[in-house]
């Protein structure tokens, strides 16, 4: 039985899901492949871990599922489910040092969200009403 690894990052509202097994290098970004997906930083930003990896994991296919949030939050929750994924799959703490070394945000989620609003503002966490006198 071959392995199969899947793994998850989440970003702001985004949600990525991957999926890792072996195969010939073939990375799927929502069943489009990665050196089509658009925008070009997003494609930068996803394809950082597996530039990393090329050393130590060989011949492997990725199916990344992307859910939710900004294009930006959805690159950054993609790029941490693959670099987790791909730590898993390689098995050991080789990759993960690489990882840790390059940009701990590889393997360690933000868990920084947007503050919600309070009643009686006007749209924004902290805007208050503002008071006249006059």
């Amino acid at each position: 039985m071959s392995k199969i690894v899947q793994s998850s990052g989440k970003r702001k509202r985004a949600i990525a899901r991957a999926t890792i097994k072996p195969g010939k290098g073939v990375v799927r970004v929502n069943h489009i492949l990665l050196s089509n997906y658009q925008p070009r930083y997003a494609q930068m930003k996803i394809a950082e871990p597996i530039l990393l990896a090329e050393g130590v994991v060989k011949d492997f296919n990725i199916d990344v599922t992307i859910s939710g949030g900004g294009v930006t939050s959805q690159a950054d929750a993609a790029r941490l489910a693959v670099a987790r994924g791909l730590a898993e799959f390689a098995g050991g703490d080789k990759l993960k040092n690489i990882y840790l070394n390059y940009d701990r945000q590889l393997l360690v989620a933000d868990v920084r969200v947007k503050e919600t609003s309070k009643p009686n503002s006007h749209g924004k966490a902290r805007a208050k009403r503002q008071k006249s006198y006059r």
